[in-house]
């Protein structure tokens, strides 16, 4: 029997119980939801403008590409974690009476705020237990390393 493969996450490790004391689906919770339910906390906003304050507020470490961006936008909307609605901008050399074009605003519901701190909470949960090995970072240690 080979020994299993070596994996860096311990994701799989909490995922099949081998550590516990976390709640298996919020062992690490979704990085990108986290990250978008996080943006909308400070108010409305419509797609390209998150991405835009994704990348500012990562010093450029986090991408909301179109592709993770919509998708994950039109779930959080399906499961009443956010609220959208359409507004018509026009440009700003453009005559009165043309059509503007459709920009969609993306708000968070209540729901969306409850969901928000759970994963703040398991995100802090799953920090704390490789703080334990690690240490916390301070500002004398760039990688956290003991």
């Amino acid at each position: 029997m080979n020994p299993p493969e070596f994996t860096p996450s311990l994701d799989r490790y909490i995922g099949m119980g081998y550590i516990v004391g976390m709640p298996r689906r919020d062992a690490q919770p979704d990085s990108a939801e986290l990250v978008l339910l996080s943006l909308l906390a400070d108010g409305p906003q419509y797609g390209y403008a998150l991405t835009k304050e994704a990348t500012a507020r990562s010093e450029g470490r986090v991408r909301l590409t179109p592709g993770v961006l919509y998708p994950l936008l039109k779930s959080l909307e399906t499961q009443g974690l956010v609220v959208a609605s359409w507004e018509e901008v026009k440009s700003g050399g453009a005559p009165e009476d043309a059509a503007g074009r459709k920009r969609k605003w993306y708000r968070l519901s209540p729901k969306g705020r409850r969901r928000l701190e759970q994963r703040i909470a398991a995100h802090r949960a799953y920090r704390a237990i490789i703080d334990a090995f690690i240490g916390p970072a301070d500002a004398g240690q760039e990688d956290g390393a003991r």
